[in-house]
This record gives C-alpha cells, sequence and structure tokens, in this order.
C-alpha cells in the first residue's frame, strides 16, 4: 500500500512539473499575439506586456532604428555627371531628431560664436540678390541650394582643386543633415586673400558689403571666413582628410615623449610664397649662429617625383618646438602644427581662419615677433627649455584642442550654423541660376581619378548624423570680447617683456666676459 501511495505522489509530482514548464513557456511565449497575427521576438525571456493599462511599464526596450547609409552608385558610366532624381532623403529621420531618451547635443565649442561677428555687417539690411551679385566679381563660383539639392555656376577655375573639394565638402553636410540646410545663394573666392576692404564700406553714403565666402579674413576685410578645402584632402601634395590625418598625428604623438624629442623649433614649407618664410630662413643654424631653430625649404615638384617621403606630417612630430608663418595670407598647415604636441611657435599672423580666433597666447601657442623673428624664436626655446612642464602644458592644451574641438563634426556643424544663419539673412527666395549645374555625390565622385577619388571616397558621408548639430553659444557681448581681446594683447606683452629681460641678462653676460 505504501508503494502504490509513493508511485502515486511520484505521478503527481512529475505532472506538476510538466504543468509547470507548459506555463512558463506560455507565459514567456516567443509570439506577441497582442496584435493582430504572430510576430516572433528576439528575445524570448521578455514578459508580454498589455499597452492597454495607463499604469503599466512597458518591459521592451525600443529597438534602435537602424542608420540609414546612402550609397554611391556609380553604375551608370558617364550618366553620373547628371544627378539621380532622388538621392538624399527628403528630411531628417525619426531617429535623427532629438528625444526625451537621447542626450541634448552639446554646446558649440567658442570659436563658433565668431559666425555672428562675421554676418554682423548685414545684420540691419539683410542680403539682396543685388548684394550678392555685386561679389561675382572675383567669386570662382556662385552656389544655390534649393529644397535640400545643390546647383553651381562657376565663373573661373580656382588654383589646384581647391574648388572642387570645398563643394564637395559642402555636399558631403548636405548628406549629413538633409533637408535642414535652407535655401541660400552665395558667391566663393577661392583666392588667399580676402578683398572686401572694410574702409570702402565705412563712410555713410557707402552700399552695403557685397557678402563673399572664403578661407580666411582679416581684421581690416569683411569676406565671410568658410572652412577649407584641405579637411576633405589635398591630393596635389598628398595631404588626406581630416578624419584620417588628424588620427595619423595622434598616433605619430605617441611615438615620442615631448622630452625625449628635438630640443629646437622645426619648420618645413615653401618659402618662395611670401617675404616672411624667405625671412625665416634667416634664422637657420650656421657656423656663427644658432637661434635654435632647425627651418628647411620644401621642393614640392622633386617631393611628388619621390613620392612624397619625406613629407609625412605624422612623422615630423620629433622636434619640441614647430614654427607656424604664414604664406602669402593664411596657411592651412597651422592645424597639423598645432596637432602635433609640439610647442607651436606661431610668428605674429596677419590673418585668422574660421578656427583659430579660439587660440589663446600663452594657453595654445607661443606668440613670436614678425620683425625679429631669430630673436624671438631663440628666447621661445631656451624659455621652453628651461620650463619643461609649462611648455609641455601649452603644446597638450593646442593638440587637445585641435583633436577635440577641430573634429569633423565640429567642422560640418560650423558650416551648418554658418549657411543657416547666412539663409535667415536673405530678402529674396532664392532660385536656379540658368547656368548653373546640380551637383551630388555621384557627379563628383564616380568620374574622378588618382587621388582626387580616393580622397573623396574617403571622406563621403556615409548618411544622415545619428544626432543633431551642436547648440550655437550666444554671440559675444561687449564685455566679452573686450576681456578676450584684452586677455591675448596682455599675454603677448607679457612674453615681450620677458623676451626684453632674457636679452638684457645676455648682453650683461657677454660684456662681463
Amino acid at each position: 500500500m505504501a508503494t502504490k501511495t509513493s508511485s502515486l505522489t511520484l505521478f503527481v509530482s512529475i505532472l506538476l512539473f510538466i504543468g509547470a514548464i507548459f506555463s512558463t513557456h506560455f507565459l514567456y511565449s516567443p509570439f506577441d499575439n497582442s496584435t493582430t497575427g504572430y510576430s516572433p521576438r528576439k528575445t524570448i525571456l521578455t514578459p508580454v506586456t498589455r499597452h492597454n493599462r495607463p499604469d503599466a511599464t512597458p518591459a521592451v526596450s525600443k529597438q534602435p532604428l537602424k542608420k540609414l547609409e546612402i550609397q554611391l552608385n556609380c553604375t551608370l558610366g558617364n550618366l553620373t555627371r547628371t544627378c539621380p532624381a532622388s538621392y538624399y532623403p527628403l528630411k531628417f529621420t525619426e531617429q535623427n531628431e532629438a528625444s526625451t531618451s537621447s542626450p541634448l547635443p552639446p554646446t558649440c565649442p567658442d570659436y563658433f560664436r565668431w559666425i555672428y561677428d562675421d554676418l554682423w555687417h548685414w545684420r540691419e539690411t539683410g542680403i539682396t540678390k543685388e548684394m550678392v551679385m555685386r561679389a561675382k566679381r572675383t567669386a570662382d563660383f556662385r552656389l544655390v541650394i534649393v529644397n535640400g539639392r545643390a546647383y553651381v555656376e562657376t565663373y573661373h577655375k580656382a588654383f589646384q582643386s581647391r574648388d572642387t573639394f570645398t563643394l564637395w565638402g559642402i555636399l558631403q553636410m548636405l548628406r549629413r543633415y538633409p533637408g535642414k540646410v535652407p535655401d541660400l545663394d552665395l558667391m566663393f573666392d577661392c583666392v588667399d586673400w580676402p578683398v572686401l576692404k572694410t574702409e570702402f564700406y565705412r563712410h555713410p553714403k557707402a552700399p552695403a558689403p557685397p557678402p563673399l565666402f572664403r578661407y580666411c579674413g582679416n581684421d581690416s576685410s569683411l569676406d565671410i571666413v568658410f572652412p577649407d578645402w584641405s579637411f576633405w584632402g589635398w591630393p596635389e601634395i598628398n595631404i588626406k582628410p581630416w578624419e584620417t590625418l588628424s588620427k595619423d598625428l595622434k598616433k605619430g604623438n605617441e611615438k615620442m615623449k615631448w622630452t625625449d624629442r628635438e630640443p629646437y623649433a622645426y619648420w618645413k614649407g615653401n618659402p618662395a610664397v611670401a617675404e616672411t618664410r624667405r625671412d625665416l630662413l634667416k634664422c637657420n643654424v650656421s657656423e656663427k649662429q644658432d637661434w635654435n631653430a632647425r627651418v628647411y625649404a620644401q621642393d614640392w615638384v622633386q617631393e611628388e617625383k619621390q613620392g612624397y617621403k619625406k613629407s609625412d606630417l605624422a612623422s615630423q612630430c620629433i622636434h619640441r618646438y614647430k614654427i607656424y608663418v604664414e604664406g602669402s595670407a593664411w596657411s592651412v598647415s597651422e592645424k597639423y602644427i598645432l596637432a602635433c604636441d609640439s610647442v607651436t611657435l606661431l610668428i605674429k599672423p596677419q590673418y585668422y581662419d574660421f578656427y583659430t580666433r579660439g587660440l589663446m597666447p600663452l594657453q595654445h601657442y607661443w606668440p613670436v615677433k614678425d620683425k625679429d623673428k631669430c630673436r624671438s624664436i631663440k628666447h621661445a626655446v631656451d624659455w621652453g627649455n628651461t620650463h619643461e612642464q609649462e611648455a609641455q602644458a601649452i603644446g597638450k592644451a593646442a593638440s587637445d584642442f585641435i583633436q577635440e574641438q577641430l573634429k569633423m563634426d565640429y567642422v560640418y556643424d560650423y558650416m551648418f550654423h554658418l549657411l543657416s544663419e547666412y539663409a535667415k539673412l536673405l530678402k529674396y527666395k532664392p532660385t536656379v541660376p540658368r547656368k548653373a549645374v546640380e551637383l551630388c555625390s555621384e557627379a563628383m565622385a564616380c568620374p574622378a581619378e588618382g587621388l582626387t577619388k580616393k580622397f573623396m571616397l574617403e571622406s563621403m558621408v556615409e548618411g544622415p548624423s545619428d544626432a543633431i548639430p551642436c547648440n550655437m553659444p550666444p554671440p559675444f557681448g561687449p564685455a566679452g570680447l573686450h576681456s578676450i581681446l584684452d586677455r591675448k594683447e596682455n599675454s603677448i606683452k607679457q612674453v615681450d617683456s620677458w623676451e626684453q629681460q632674457y636679452w638684457k641678462n645676455k648682453s650683461k653676460l657677454q660684456r662681463r666676459f
């Protein structure tokens, strides 16, 4: 009898165990029948949640939408010179818009504030079509954006591939932020030096200045500053796109500690383009004098023949100090020099580009006199070699600025905000010029060859960004701007004072012996 009872108990236990398994299976079912039909779930151990209960908290995590990629279609042969009918999304997709679960976009770097300053001259008058057309006199091309599509009318072929890669960069920005760039109409001049002289527009009866975009400006001009072509590559001298090159420079920094580097100031470039560069050559070491500078003339024709073996920028971070000197105007080399962890010895510049107005002397660089270069460089290197900790901090602050605040995300955001603020000033609705041709990535990249094609493909934006642009900081107030300018001036005066005392001490020492 006891045996029968035990067997019965065992049988009931087995039934209960099997029932529990089936109950669990239906509770954590791989099918959700809360909607019509069955939809398979990826995770079968997710409890079914009934959404008709207002107090219910969904336990199913929302799957992120797949990032949209816009493939380059070069299968149409020569027809790729004509843009396809539909090659961009019509608008920023749902996954790109800010949501409650997404963090707020960061505030843009402070140098974005200069956008307001560059556009200040049209704040009251706005920009008419007549103003834009007056800028045609020196412009290389006219760019019109209508409904997110780009059209260009070319007036002159720019030097080398400046216009090509500038337009390529704008197209990539449109791919990154489709539908968010407003309609606009602008003139672009690819020549180095600014041409809109402030003095011509100061008197009461002067017309409003024509808006003209270019790569640099100065304190006596009104040209609107825009990121230069080299951010997407410079094939003529084998300069890679910035996204790639900035990573190479960061790796190059890590190969040699600052204290192990050559304790001299280094520069290599083309001296033929400017008198200030030819003057710099006088600072090179000689049998009679060592100014602590190691200066080299770059022959780009010979370098091209040798396959650019001696011009790899990532391999040139082997000196404690690197010299920046302007060419015919500002030079694209500045960002490569600042990125090196070396102390940048910045020979007093006349020009600025879009980000350099955010740099501070003694924080990001050491200021050097233009009219007394050799003595200034000698003092700077001697100071750094006797104040190693402070010198290293200056070099590191500069490279951090370049790596963090000049990454391509911010380059695109600067372009986006500048063009958006500019478009707000237009007092007419842009239309496509009769002689303009439409531009798209296919029309530019598919027919391209050699390094031009390589750099285009390397720098191509794959699709819409998964984040909205950074938030624009407010414009400078009078007090804030005055404080920044005073700080720069005082830092330069401090260096001048140290330099004067340095040479007085040198002179006393020489008289003693």
